[in-house]
């Protein structure tokens, strides 16, 4: 299959043609746009984020989780991979790996429990 659609453009494009087949639930395209993105720019979230969740969505778990863990690693108070990197690893049947992700995230969101 011809992938140069995929890498065609400059950044700002290829981001919103990303957006564009997330939007669109088609999680593969929108993963293949975007991990050129984040190998040009590995330090940006945005991208990084975004590829996360395609893949977590195309159920690429381990690979999700590999994005996941690249960013909480740069930004541990980063809320909503936290949330995504404990559902990740719930998603695998590693609940004993995800609550310390998941309790963090909610705790960043301000949702405390009572009791």
């Amino acid at each position: 299959m011809e992938t140069t659609y995929y890498g065609h453009g400059a950044p700002a494009e290829r981001w919103e043609r990303a957006r564009m087949f997330f939007d669109a639930k088609d999680y593969y395209a929108a993963a293949r746009v975007l991990q050129g993105l984040v190998d040009e720019v590995p330090e940006q979230t945005g991208p990084r984020l975004l590829l996360a969740r395609a893949y977590y969505h195309s159920a690429q778990l381990r690979r999700a989780e590999t994005e996941l863990t690249a960013i909480v690693e740069r930004d541990p108070v980063e809320h909503y991979a936290r949330l995504l990197l404990g559902r990740t690893l719930q998603r695998q049947g590693r609940e004993r790996e995800a609550a310390p992700h998941l309790r963090i995230a909610s705790a960043l969101a301000g949702d405390f429990t009572e009791g």
